[in-house]
């Protein structure tokens, strides 16, 4: 057995309590063993190929201007909002289900398939993806002083429905499935917010401008690109345009011709991470090599769920998570009160705004991880700020269902908590609606294999609990049947009835989850 090197060993035990979570399990143990500089010099490629992988997860803001672990900032950002959604994607993974890890390649290969074409396109066309939300996407045309953000919006939209005419029809063997995209645009500012702890940050956005982005997608068409007035104004002119049965909202008509409307448009193209380069072979220069590269990782490491990050960190040889059909329980939280009124907050107000969000969201992601859960994320929805939990992927325990009722409540006390914060002089009143859901989802790692991408859960399971969440009332819990079934044991519950919910043909058994917190 080889003896260590102990000026190494002094030397990278300075680094290890860093590296504990962010080398695979065996490269960790030869370090620790036998720092030699072979094994450093995995070390530092293992780091540097992690780095580039954690930089497409996280949006081009972040990744531009890295904020310390903890820090809380914010900041007004303007422009055009673009909001897609595929249509169809339920049906095809349905059919692939049983078909276990066979059948989940086949999805991925599919839905990357339609990320990478888009992603492209709005690369080209200047848009910068801010967010995936299941299989919709949300982008940014940041502002320019040509005020032509709306009209690069306009024709990246148009683009991308052109190139979805090659997912209209998908012949597999399990029969012949559609795909189709509805496109919302709408311009105006919106808030970001970088809030959390040092072991979790998140990328935040509030406002107005976004929820009515997303209504602009949900009142569009399959197959059109959907605007709202404020947005029809900047480019009224520029484009043909017809009414939108939903009053509000206009369609772009695609009559140009291919030369017209091109490929792409010029924009200002946001710096990347340089990749660091190994200069110094000595175990002394490749610790400091290493620890430079760190100084770029640990932040952007600090914005996925530590379940998520463990999973590249083991994955990150192959750049690529496995695709598979758990089956999670789903929760989802919808926490009202930040977004609503971020539009009315005064300048002197923003700082206390942000940290109270911060405050929220913070003990929300403790409740869940102590108890095995992984928060998804944050988005920005209709009304308020939707929180996707999951429990049961990419590990699961045995009680899932369990864990995630309990933090469900858990996250309705905290929520209850008084919040001494202010807007335009008013108190804001928090509150919180939480839907769950157990059953079939795909989960895999989406996005172009080498650009923009995250790890996602997608399906009914999914879409249910989000339906659910937006029939709760003030404070409450719904679940399904077959989240009730494992905790009705345990928990203290009242059966609703059979139900309609949004997005289902035929009514669902729905129940309350009531009561405090169980061990």
């Amino acid at each position: 057995m080889p003896q260590k090197n102990e000026p190494s060993t002094a030397l990278f035990t300075v680094l290890e309590p860093r590296l504990r979570n962010l080398l695979p399990a065996d490269l960790y143990a030869m370090a620790w063993l036998e720092p030699s500089p072979a094994i450093l010099e995995r070390v530092f490629e293992h780091l540097r190929t992690l780095q580039s992988i954690l930089y497409d997860y996280v949006p081009r803001q972040v990744a531009e201007t890295l904020p310390q672990p903890g820090e809380v900032r914010h900041a007004w950002q303007e422009g055009t909002l673009m909001f897609t959604d595929l249509a169809g994607f339920t049906l095809l993974m349905e059919a692939n289900a049983n078909l276990g890890r066979a059948g989940a390649r086949t999805v991925l290969k599919t839905l990357n398939d339609y990320f990478s074409t888009m992603i492209e396109i709005i690369s080209k066309s200047g848009g910068n993806l801010l967010e995936f939300t299941g299989d919709a996407m949300l982008i940014q045309f940041p502002a320019s002083a040509r005020q032509s953000d709306t009209a690069q919006a306009v024709r990246a939209g148009l683009r991308m429905q052109r190139a979805m005419r090659r997912f209209a029809e998908i012949t597999l063997p399990q029969g012949k499935f559609m795909l189709g995209m509805r496109i919302g645009i709408h311009t105006g500012r919106f808030f970001t917010a970088e809030i959390g702890t040092p072991f979790r940050m998140e990328h935040v956005l509030l406002g107005g401008a976004v929820m009515q982005t997303k209504r602009a997608e949900g009142a569009g068409k399959v197959g059109r690109v959907n605007l709202t007035l404020a947005a029809y104004e900047r480019v009224r002119g520029q484009f043909r345009f017809e009414p939108n049965e939903c009053e509000g909202y206009m369609l772009a008509v695609d009559d140009l011709t291919e030369r017209e409307l091109g490929d792409f448009d010029f924009a200002p193209v946001g710096k990347r991470l340089m990749r660091a380069i190994l200069m110094d072979r000595s175990v002394a220069g490749l610790l400091q090599q290493i620890e430079e590269v760190l100084r770029i990782v640990e932040p952007l490491a600090s914005y996925l769920p530590h379940a998520v990050l463990n999973l590249l960190v083991e994955n990150a040889a192959q750049r690529q998570i496995p695709p598979d059909f758990p089956e999670p329980t789903v929760v989802f939280v919808n926490l009202v009160g930040f977004s609503e009124s971020v539009d009315h907050v005064r300048p002197e107000e923003e700082t206390a705004l942000a940290a109270s969000f911060s405050r929220i969201f913070s003990l929300i992601n403790a409740a869940v991880e102590a108890r095995g859960g992984v928060l998804k994320k944050v988005t920005c929805h209709l009304s308020g700020s939707d929180i996707m939990i999951i429990f049961g992927a990419p590990s699961g325990h045995t009680d899932d269902p369990f864990r995630a009722a309990n933090t469900a409540l858990a996250i309705r006390e905290i929520v209850a908590q008084p919040q001494p914060l202010t807007v335009n002089g008013k108190a804001i009143d928090i509150h919180c609606q939480i839907g769950l859901a157990r059953g079939a989802v795909f989960s895999a790692e989406i996005g172009e294999a080498r650009g923009r991408r995250e790890f996602n859960v997608l399906g009914d399971t999914v879409n249910t609990a989000a339906r659910l969440m937006g029939r709760a009332t003030r404070n409450q819990i719904l679940m399904t049947e077959s989240v009730y079934t494992e905790v009705k044991e345990r928990m203290d519950c009242e059966a609703l009835g059979v139900l309609p919910l949004r997005g289902k043909a035929t009514p669902i058994p729905i129940y309350a989850l009531k009561g405090h917190l169980s061990e």
